[in-house]
């Protein structure tokens, strides 16, 4: 009897699977589209596993600066971060794509550049332990001032906000001076002279309450910069295979949910803008025509830079 017992025990116990609780660092303020995007992610999986996984969404960069997140995802700090893919650049040209300036433009643009892209990432977060869940983009990039520009002469030597290897790159052939400033750190800096302009989208501008510290917006559509998510792939591994899969799912509609919520979301933040009296304008024509041609420029550099793999990326993207 003692046996049977024992047989019934270990058998309830095999089918029993431990719930799991990760930690999630976000970039972005709760109020960002992009965080309550990464929330429902989170409440959407928790349903779908009947509890097997909770994951908590700490906002805001509070528990990992942007710097830290893909480490501390590999390490295992946290199980799940948001960061900037163009924060890896440094590490790897194919995470920038996204961010050379007049590549791809559009939402259209950017999302089939990121179709092209994401296979390249896999391969290599996956290498790294890490599994890619999904993407979503940013608005497209303005520029920030101060005062009124007509041209790139007007920020010779400005102090200009960099937040990725590429933007700092950019803000250099502009003749500005480049300066990293995280996100929470933007109206402080603006506040004691660190920076005078900066390149960002509205999100970030209306986050920041940009009406505070500077008066003009020159809506630039550089480029779209996207965010992932990815996951400890230990962490990921552990889940039971029900669970895995609830997961990928949720991401899928978390990506889609991405792209759908910028496309609305662009239009809507730069008239928050303006209705706070930050003047809203295209940018000046000679300063176009200037950002153009450096454009060009960057995107000969990344391709120098990405070698065979850049000119396989660009050649799917191009194909679609």
């Amino acid at each position: 009897m003692k046996k049977a017992l024992t047989m019934a025990l270990a058998t309830l116990f095999a089918g029993t699977v431990q719930a799991a609780t990760w930690n999630m660092s976000a970039e972005q303020p709760d109020a960002n589209y992009l965080t309550q995007n990464a929330r429902q992610f989170a409440q959407e999986i928790q349903e779908a596993t009947k509890g097997e996984l909770e994951i908590k969404v700490q906002s805001n960069s509070t528990l990992l600066k942007r710097p830290e997140v893909k480490r501390g995802v590999q390490q295992g700090v946290v199980q799940v971060g948001e960061v900037l893919v163009a924060a890896m650049g440094n590490e790897d040209p194919l995470f920038e794509v996204d961010s050379v300036p007049f590549l791809a433009s559009s939402f259209d643009e950017s999302e089939k550049l990121w179709k092209a892209t994401r296979p390249f990432l896999e391969q290599r977060l996956d290498a790294q332990g890490i599994v890619l869940l999904y993407s979503a983009p940013w608005p497209p990039q303005g520029i920030y001032t101060k005062k009124p520009i007509e041209s790139l002469a007007d920020l010779a030597g400005v102090r200009f906000r960099g937040y990725s290897p590429v933007t700092s790159r950019l803000a250099s052939l502009m003749g500005a001076t480049p300066t990293t400033v995280q996100t929470p750190e933007i109206p402080q800096a603006f506040s004691t002279g660190v920076i005078d302009a900066m390149l960002t989208s509205p999100a970030t501008g209306v986050d920041t309450q940009a009406w505070d510290y500077v008066k003009h917006y020159y809506d630039a559509q550089a480029f779209i910069p996207l965010n992932f998510v990815i996951v400890n792939k230990r962490a990921f591994d552990r889940l039971s295979p029900e669970s895995q899969q609830a997961v990928r799912d949720a991401a899928a509609r978390a990506e889609t949910r991405g792209w759908t919520d910028a496309r609305e979301q662009t239009q809507k933040l730069t008239d928050i803008m303006a209705q706070n009296g930050m003047e809203v304008a295209p940018l000046p024509p000679k300063l176009a025509e200037e950002l153009r041609a450096i454009g060009e420029r960057m995107v000969g550099e990344w391709k120098a830079k990405a070698g065979e793999d850049g000119q396989k990326l660009l050649d799917a993207y191009q194909q679609q």
